[in-house]
């Protein structure tokens, strides 16, 4: 009993320190949950993001008009310049973020 009721334990910090990490990109925090739903929409996307990043604007649009993407990515998606931000986001290493290795990671 004593054993299941460490696991809950773990398991329930682990959950309060993922919602704890932020990710930075210049003047905007989001979640580490919320850029890893933006990761895997971007990822479903077309394959052309992953081949010229450039071509990153018509494949984020997409992004920006999928139900469920994150609220907190709304006011984004209004703003010019998103398609870059989405990408650098697209990009952060989060395995590497939640070990807070990485710079554009806080909360840890």
């Amino acid at each position: 009993m004593k054993t299941i009721a460490s696991i809950a334990l773990l398991f329930s910090t682990l959950c309060l320190f993922s919602e704890a990490i932020q990710v930075q990109d210049g003047e905007y925090f989001f979640s580490a949950e919320s850029v890893k739903v933006l990761q895997k929409l971007s990822e479903s996307g077309s394959s052309a993001q992953q081949q010229n990043p450039r071509l990153a604007t018509t494949s984020y649009s997409a992004v920006c008009a999928n139900p469920t993407l994150p609220q907190e990515f709304v006011p984004l998606c209004n703003q010019s310049g998103s398609s870059m931000v989405f990408s650098r986001l697209a990009a952060v290493p989060m395995d590497v973020c939640e070990i807070c290795a990485f710079a554009a990671c806080t909360g840890c």
